[in-house]
């Protein structure tokens, strides 16, 4: 077996390793049928972050917590700023919301009704504000809007508008902000969604200017997708913003990362390592994005990190001088061979190994449950009224 062996520098690159958390993956969740509570849900942000704190206390790699303007809507953004760095943590990515408004029925920031789209530019600039006032530096945009039926809209028109929508919220953003633009090829809209893939996205992010990326979600792809092509076309262009890693089997399941598909995390992350983006100054942004329908929340989102963890440590034992010699000389079964090598070693070890250099548990979930963490806010927050996914 061939990986490689340079201990010193997994260990140094897996260190500096961090992810960012959802607060909606802290509230109850559950199908279009129905959504599950559990005892000790957060009824506010400040126990969102305190929860996404504990991510942070047990695995010691999730500083950075993501907020959803206006799930997360406070009536002092400093204060909660304050909270979250009083629990280790800090406020980072605003996400704004464009699907829970009957207005935007038929389109947000590609409505027909420019009264419309004025309104969908105008929470933008909220969300600006938010950033502003908790000292967050990217915005983030999912764009729901899209058509159902051939001849529902005017597909052309659409693109246009929503050009000139994003054109106005950027030029709203600070010099030092970052507007980070999501794609989903269906759902909502199923016939033609309006931002259904990466080069749509890129393309309007090229339009807009250099502060504009692109967000890649694990889970918005059509089966079969090459996802880490897309990543590595991306990264060529210095157009990759961020990840919101989830894991799907069927659709946009928002599954633990890795859950479905292990080794594709694993090809992802291979790209990420090969180009130098792990670096915390390759301007990506790595992120979970997923909700928690019938597994403990905390729970599940340090499964996730350990996941993503686990993926990222396979990937630094790729041996890429004999990688790269091996494909270069077309020798097809030793370069896969080498692949496979590095993702077939057994690296819990090495990760609690690292855990314990820092001063954490080497098991984060054991760690966690034997915190009693669970049982005090189960008893603590009684009473009010729990969050849940849209609120």
């Amino acid at each position: 077996m061939t990986i490689n062996s340079d201990r010193a520098s997994v260990i140094a690159a897996l260190r500096d390793q961090t992810v960012e958390l959802p607060s909606w993956a802290f509230g109850n969740s559950g199908t279009r049928f129905k959504v599950f509570g559990t005892p000790g849900t957060p009824r506010d942000p400040f126990e969102k972050v305190s929860d996404a704190a504990q991510v942070h206390r047990f695995t010691g790699i999730t500083p950075r917590v993501s907020l959803h303007i206006p799930w997360d809507k406070v009536s002092d953004y400093g204060k909660l700023a304050e909270h979250a760095a009083g629990e280790g943590v800090r406020l980072s990515v605003i996400n704004s919301n464009l699907f829970q408004d009957d207005d935007y029925k038929f389109g947000s920031l590609t409505n027909a009704d420019p009264a419309i789209r004025a309104k969908a530019v105008a929470h933008h600039a909220e969300c600006v504000e938010v950033m502003r006032a908790t000292g967050s530096k990217e915005l983030k945009i999912w764009l729901p809007d899209g058509i159902n039926y051939p001849g529902q809209g005017d597909l052309r028109a659409r693109q246009d508008w929503l050009a000139e929508s994003l054109a106005q919220v950027y030029a709203g953003m600070d010099p030092d902000h970052r507007l980070l633009l999501e794609y989903k090829f269906f759902e909502p809209a199923f016939y033609a969604t309006d931002i259904p893939d990466w080069g749509t996205s890129l393309l309007h992010c090229l339009a807009l200017g250099e502060r504009a990326k692109v967000v890649l979600d694990t889970g918005h792809h059509a089966p079969g997708t090459n996802i880490e092509f897309i990543v590595m076309q991306l990264l060529r262009q210095g157009r990759l913003g961020a990840f919101d890693f989830n894991s799907r089997f069927y659709a946009d399941d928002d599954l633990m990362v890795g859950a479905a598909d292990p080794f594709q995390l694993f090809r992802v992350m291979n790209e990420i390592v090969a180009a130098g983006a792990l670096a915390p100054d390759s301007g990506v942004n790595f992120m979970l994005d997923q909700c928690h329908n019938v597994e403990p929340k905390i729970q599940g989102q340090i499964r996730s990190v350990m996941n993503v963890q686990e993926a990222t440590a396979k990937a630094l034992l790729v041996d890429r001088p004999a990688l790269a010699a091996a494909q270069r000389a077309g020798d097809v079964l030793g370069a896969h061979g080498l692949l496979m090598d590095a993702y077939n070693s057994d690296v819990r070890p090495l990760l609690a190994e690292l855990r314990q250099s820092i001063g954490l548990d080497g098991d984060p979930i054991a760690a966690f449950q034997a915190s009693g963490y669970e049982s005090k806010v189960a008893v603590a927050r009684v009473g009010g009224v729990q969050a849940s996914w849209g609120a």
